[in-house]
């Protein structure tokens, strides 16, 4: 996490940089005396402190212009006027702290934007994270199929038809195969079937019911099923599933 604090006095940048660095003693921090200084940096922090009232250029001018390229820069006002709150929500201000204030009100803010910071940056990564999915051959074409939509498979006449969360797709395989890299979200509660556990609504001795279908179950692999998908339901934090 980086955090950069520009204020054109010494004493309060030391001051803020000395409760981040109790704080955080990990973030890399960045010091600025001025508007100008902090623009022709570059920088680009995770947090940004920025005071009001300072020689030059202003807080409130260097955060428009800063805003301009940093739109997700947590940004938290610290100065000694209380007549800028209204404005500092023009230019996406995450908070306004007036001095003087307490190491209380000051560890509490920070860390409410740290928490925002860690929570877009979760966020990005689920976003950019790799889609497990699966390539086979259909009617002459090579097409991918994402894991997550596949709401179970079957054997039928030789070929492996996969029921998705959009459409039924055909091709020649063997269900051992894509049993080994389906994973552990799925299961192959009989030889003919291989069934996703997120798509699972109910179950019994006998049949998993599905979202779209479903699913027969060999009897010597229940008590496996079960126990593979309570730990399932476990890793997900619980789902909807019923045992009938």
């Amino acid at each position: 996490m980086e955090i950069a604090i520009c204020d054109d006095e010494k004493e309060i940048r030391d001051m803020l940089g000395e409760k981040i660095q109790k704080m955080y003693p990990k973030a890399v921090l960045s010091f600025f005396q001025s508007g100008e200084a902090l623009l022709l940096s570059h920088c680009q922090p995770d947090i940004l402190l920025l005071d009001i009232q300072m020689s030059g250029k202003d807080g409130m001018e260097t955060a428009r212009e800063f805003r301009r390229n940093h739109k997700n820069t947590i940004l938290i006002f610290v100065t000694a006027f209380g007549d800028y709150v209204f404005q500092a929500f023009d230019v996406g201000a995450f908070h306004y702290l007036v001095k003087p204030f307490d190491d209380i009100k000051f560890e509490e803010v920070l860390r409410k934007a740290a928490g925002q910071f860690e929570d877009r940056k979760d966020k990005e990564f689920e976003n950019t994270k790799e889609v497990p999915s699966l390539v086979i051959t259909t009617k002459g074409e090579h097409i991918t199929v994402n894991l997550e939509d596949i709401v179970y498979a079957e054997v039928f006449d030789r070929k492996i038809i996969l029921h998705t969360i959009h459409e039924d797709i055909e091709y020649y395989g063997k269900m051992k195969e894509l049993e080994e890299k389906a994973g552990d979200d799925f299961y192959r509660p009989h030889r003919a079937y291989l069934v996703n556990f997120n798509y699972i609504r109910k179950y019994d001795a006998t049949t998993i019911y599905l979202e779209k279908g479903q699913a027969l179950m060999a009897k010597q692999n229940y008590r496996e099923f079960v126990k593979r998908y309570l730990h399932y339901n476990q890793r997900k934090g619980g789902k909807n599933g019923r045992h009938r």
